[in-house]
């Protein structure tokens, strides 16, 4: 739970209740926790042509819920506050150095998504996936 809240939007009740409904995080990767959450777009394929739809919505409803939640926080111009300074201040250095980049690669996309005229409920999706990924990294480091 101290290594997940060095992510914005994940504090002790949020890295709690996904620390409870992924349980073993090393039966994962960071590829494949999205679709443990349902995160990953559905596909049509059919011969050559491939075509991506809305999320699967199959995996496990609660961690997504959180995912999606804990996303709009990346939206926010990044900057550290004492919060997040108290967060850190718990959890090993190489767990508070994957968050802060955690956190600057998550805004930008954020960034990148506003720029393109994204939908901000695609965009925060999209944001939650790989929110899940970043997850799975502070989970599964060596301290």
């Amino acid at each position: 739970m101290r290594r997940l809240g060095c992510l914005r939007g994940i504090s002790t009740l949020t890295g709690f209740a996904l620390a409870v409904e992924i349980g073993d995080w090393h039966r994962f990767t960071g590829a494949t926790i999205g679709a443990f959450a349902g995160l990953v777009p559905s596909e049509y394929s059919s011969g050559q042509s491939r075509t991506q739809g809305p999320i699967t919505k199959t995996g496990n409803g609660h961690a997504r819920r959180l995912l999606v939640e804990a996303a709009w926080h990346h939206r926010a111009r990044y900057r550290i506050g004492k919060t997040m300074r108290d967060r850190w201040d718990l959890a090993p250095a190489a767990a508070r150095i994957r968050g802060d980049e955690g956190n600057h690669r998550l805004h930008q996309r954020w960034i990148r998504f506003i720029e393109r005229r994204k939908r901000h409920t695609v965009a925060n999706v999209a944001i939650a996936r790989e929110l899940a990924g970043w997850c799975w990294s502070l989970a599964v480091i060596d301290d």
